[in-house]
C-alpha cells in the first residue's frame, strides 16, 4: 500500500512528535525533513559547499548536534536556498511514495514535496508556547539562553521561513489545521490518528 501522510509547520509545534506517532500507530515509515536540512545546515556551517552538502551520508544525519538551537538556525538559512531545496526534494519524494506508507514532517510537504498526499495536516502554536517548548527543551532554567532569547529566535525563523520566495511555509488548501497551543500530546495525536483512519476508511 502506498499512502502519504505529509505534516508541515513551524518549529517546535509538535509535528515531530504527532509525525512519529502516527508512523508508529499505523506501522509506516517517518522521516523528519528537517533533520536533512539541519545535517546540510551543519555541514555549511563548516565550510562545505551548500549543493555538495546534500549528499548526505547515514553518519551526517547521525550527528549529535544537529538538535541543537545553531543547527536549527543553519538549517533555515540553508533551507532559503533553492538550490539544496532542489537536491534534496527526489529524495524526499521517493521516500513519500514507498510501499508500506509513509509519514514525513517538514514546512513544505503539503505544498511542494507531496501536493498529492492521502493526509495533510499543518500543525501549529503560538510563537510563545513554541519557544516555552524549545526554552524547556534546552533545560529550561538552565539553558544557555534565556527564554526571551529563545522567543526572538522562534520570530526571527518564522520569519524567514514563511517569508522566502522558494516553498514558504503555509498550510495546504486541503490540510486540516492542528492548533496545539492548548493541546495535550495526547489529544493532538489522538486528532491526527482519526484524520489518517478517516482517510484509510
Amino acid at each position: 500500500m502506498i499512502f502519504t501522510v505529509a505534516i508541515d509547520g513551524p518549529a517546535a509545534a509538535g509535528k515531530g512528535t504527532i509525525g512519529r506517532a502516527v508512523a508508529e500507530r499505523f506501522g509506516f515509515a517517518h522521516l523528519d525533513t528537517g533533520l536533512l536540512y539541519r545535517a546540510v545546515g551543519a555541514k555549511v556551517a563548516e565550510g562545505a559547499d551548500p549543493v555538495a552538502a546534500c549528499a548526505l551520508t547515514p553518519e551526517d544525519l547521525a550527528r549529535g548536534d544537529l538538535r541543537s538551537a545553531e543547527a536549527g538556525q543553519a538549517a533555515s538559512r540553508v533551507a532559503a536556498i533553492p538550490a539544496v531545496r532542489a537536491a534534496l526534494l527526489n529524495f524526499q519524494r521517493r521516500f513519500s511514495r514507498r510501499e508500506g506508507g509513509a509519514v514525513l514532517d517538514g514546512r513544505d510537504i503539503g505544498t511542494v514535496i507531496c501536493p498529492e498526499a492521502e493526509v495533510k495536516l499543518y500543525v501549529t502554536a503560538s510563537a510563545e508556547v513554541r519557544a516555552g517548548r524549545r526554552w524547556q527543551e534546552l533545560g529550561g532554567e538552565a539553558a544557555p539562553l534565556p527564554y526571551q532569547a529563545v522567543l526572538a529566535e522562534v520570530v526571527e525563523r518564522d520569519a524567514r521561513d514563511m517569508g522566502r520566495a522558494d516553498a514558504p511555509l503555509k498550510p495546504a488548501a486541503d490540510a486540516l489545521v492542528l492548533d496545539t497551543s492548548e493541546l495535550s500530546i495526547a489529544e493532538a495525536v489522538g486528532r491526527a490518528v482519526a484524520a489518517v483512519q478517516d482517510r484509510l476508511g
